[in-house]
Parts: C-alpha cells; sequence; structure tokens
C-alpha cells in the first residue's frame, strides 16, 4: 500500500484546550459541541442518526472505516453529525457487502473529519471537563480566527434543533392494509423506530415537527408516537403543548429520547442539561417493574429531573440508569403514556429493549 502524506488538522475546545491530529484529506472547518460515543461497531447508523445534529463526534473505537458502508445502514438519508474525530481512519475496507468506502461517503457530503487524534486522551478531558463547543479545522486556519468562529457557536442548553432535521411534509411508512394506524411525530426519528413499527402490522403517518393535534388526528391514529431528536427539549413549546393535549384525552403515547423528556415537560417535569451525557451502546438500565437488568444503546445530553419524577401523583419510574441513576423510563399510572430516554430499536446496539414496542401496540388493542 502506498503511504499517503496528510496535512495537519486540529481540535480547538472552547476552554482553549488543543488536540492534533491529521485530515484525511477533506478541507475545511466544523464546529459544535463535542461528545463521545463508546460504542465498538455501527458507526454508519451513528454519523446518520439526527440526534447528532449540531455535535462533533469523538469515536472511542480504535478503528473508524474499515468495514465500509452500506446502504441498508443508515437512520437517515444523510450524515447528521457536524465533524468526526477518530484515532484511526482506514480508507480501505474490507465487508463483502460493503456498498463503498467511508473516504466517499463523507466526501460525497462534505463531511470533515480528522484522525491520528489521542482520542482517549480527549474521551478522558471531556469526562472530566464536561461537553463543551469545538471546532475541528483542517485547512490551516490561524488559531486566532478559529477562537473568534468557536465564540460565534451557540451553546447547546437552550438550542432548538429539531426543525432543523424534522421532515417538511408528511409522508407514510409501512403496509397501508396494516390493523393499525400510528401517528408520529418527527423531531429527528431514525429509520429503525418506523421499521419496528411497521413490522408489528402498524402504518405510520410522520408528521413535521410543528404540526397540530389536530393534523395527527386527521389520520385518525390508534396511537400516537414521539420520536427522538437533537437539541434542548425545552425550546419546544409546541410539542409539549401536543403532547398535554394527547395525554388529557387518554390516548394511546408512547416516546424515545427527546419524546421522553417531552412527555416529562408535559407533565410539568423539568430537564436539565447533563454534564457529558450518555452516548454508547451497551448502557446498563435496570427494569424496576420486572426486576431485571437491560443492556441499551443510548444518545443523549438531557434528561427529567428524578426527584420530579418521584413527587408527581401521575408519574412512576420504571427504568433506571445504573451507572448514574438518572431516569430511562417512566410511564402515567392511570393512562396508556410511558417513555425511555434509551433507543429500543438499537440500530445500533442490542436488542434487549424492543419488548416495548410489542408493549406499545399491545396498548392500541
Amino acid at each position: 500500500m502506498k503511504y499517503q502524506q496528510r496535512d495537519a488538522a486540529i481540535l480547538l475546545l472552547a476552554d482553549g484546550t488543543i488536540f492534533h491530529g491529521k485530515s484525511i484529506g477533506i478541507p475545511g472547518k466544523a464546529t459544535g459541541e463535542l461528545c463521545f460515543n463508546t460504542g465498538m461497531t455501527g458507526y454508519q447508523e451513528i454519523f446518520t442518526d439526527p440526534s447528532y445534529f449540531g455535535q462533533l463526534m469523538v469515536t472511542t473505537n480504535a478503528h473508524i472505516g474499515n468495514y465500509g458502508v452500506n446502504r441498508n445502514e443508515k437512520e437517515s438519508g444523510s450524515i447528521k453529525i457536524a465533524g468526526l474525530i477518530c484515532r484511526n481512519f482506514s480508507f480501505q475496507h474490507s465487508r463483502p457487502d460493503s456498498d463503498g468506502n467511508l473516504f466517499d461517503y463523507f466526501k460525497a457530503q462534505s463531511l470533515i473529519a480528522i484522525s491520528d487524534v489521542d482520542t482517549r486522551a480527549l474521551t478522558a478531558y471531556i469526562r472530566d471537563h464536561g461537553a463543551q463547543n469545538a471546532i475541528i479545522c483542517t485547512d490551516e486556519t490561524p488559531i486566532d480566527e478559529l477562537k473568534s468562529i468557536l465564540m460565534t457557536v451557540p451553546d447547546m442548553k437552550g438550542l432548538e434543533l429539531a426543525s432543523k432535521v424534522s421532515t417538511t411534509e408528511a409522508y407514510f411508512y409501512g403496509n397501508p392494509e396494516a390493523k393499525f394506524r400510528i401517528s408520529a411525530l418527527d423531531l429527528g426519528i431514525k429509520e429503525n423506530i418506523l421499521r419496528h413499527l411497521a413490522s408489528r402490522d402498524c402504518y405510520i403517518k410522520v408528521f413535521p415537527y410543528n404540526s397540530s393535534f389536530a393534523d395527527l388526528k386527521s389520520f385518525d391514529p390508534h396511537g400516537y408516537f414521539l420520536s427522538n431528536g437533537p437539541g434542548d427539549p425545552e425550546p419546544l413549546p409546541g410539542v409539549i403543548a401536543l403532547a398535554k393535549e394527547i395525554i388529557s384525552r387518554d390516548l394511546p403515547l408512547f416516546g424515545i429520547c427527546l419524546g421522553h423528556q417531552l412527555i416529562g415537560l408535559a407533565n410539568d417535569v423539568p430537564t436539565y442539561k447533563m454534564f457529558n451525557g450518555h452516548r454508547g451502546i451497551n448502557h446498563p438500565v435496570f427494569n424496576v417493574v420486572t426486576g431485571k437488568g437491560e443492556i441499551t444503546s443510548q444518545n443523549h445530553g438531557f434528561a427529567v429531573e428524578r426527584a420530579a419524577v418521584e413527587a408527581h401523583s401521575e408519574l412512576e419510574i420504571t427504568h433506571l440508569h445504573l451507572n448514574d441513576g438518572t431516569i430511562a423510563g417512566m410511564r402515567m399510572k392511570n393512562k396508556p403514556v410511558f417513555s425511555v430516554q434509551y433507543h429500543p430499536e438499537a440500530s445500533p446496539g442490542p436488542n434487549d429493549s424492543i419488548y416495548l414496542f410489542d408493549a406499545f401496540v399491545a396498548s392500541l388493542i
């Protein structure tokens, strides 16, 4: 294999810390909130997950790109991360059923990425100092200019991003002859959620993030779904009002990730920005109802306040994160409404929690 000379690249954090690396060959700059994912596989699903919109992704797995890309392993129509920081970037791949290499996939979408970064040190730094904005640069822009650019990047707290990734027009998914109809609000919905619902005899109409209850009700659905998505849930008053309306009518409602947080806000439960969030495919969760453990896929930087849920007369905790005790799931005591902070559809990740889709469909009967 011919040796490839690559240009120097840097990662500049908001607190002034600099990490050095190399460009993979796509010149430019990218900004966003810095986060890390501990998953050892599934990088294409991660890169196309709309919940990562506006974030610079640090992958803790040492090798990225080694099995190429596959058209069936995406969670949306395009790459959603703002940029990539990794240790080793593989320009060659060895997977027999891949459709191409990761470099061409990135180049076609102008995704800025840097490699040869000490990602172990970087991850430890984020864990110690918390999530913060950063900029990656592969075009030799002076540091002072990069600092000026970085100062204009908004904080994730208070940032509404669902509108950036939601569909602009309603669309249908699944078999029109299916037994159940679901109205799903797209806040950044992953394709595997739709696949799971469709495989359970559901026909789904996916609505834009700013749709009204009347819009969703016009499909005459058996149940309602609030999807995952990026950003802070608090700047979405319209969705909170929508969730309140669904809840007040005692209609079946299931929420995942951002949808979970919005169901909390609809019940007057505050949310807060976490120190560095949960992102990976091996997060341990305790099912309070069954007494069993689950290994889960997670991707979130906000959470609902546990004390507020515990004090709430109409809510109860169903799942807890075993690493830090944060709420991973909750349900309403006398209504067909429940939600989880993690991703039961996985992609990537384990299938321990796919029973939640069965529970949702059971609530429709």
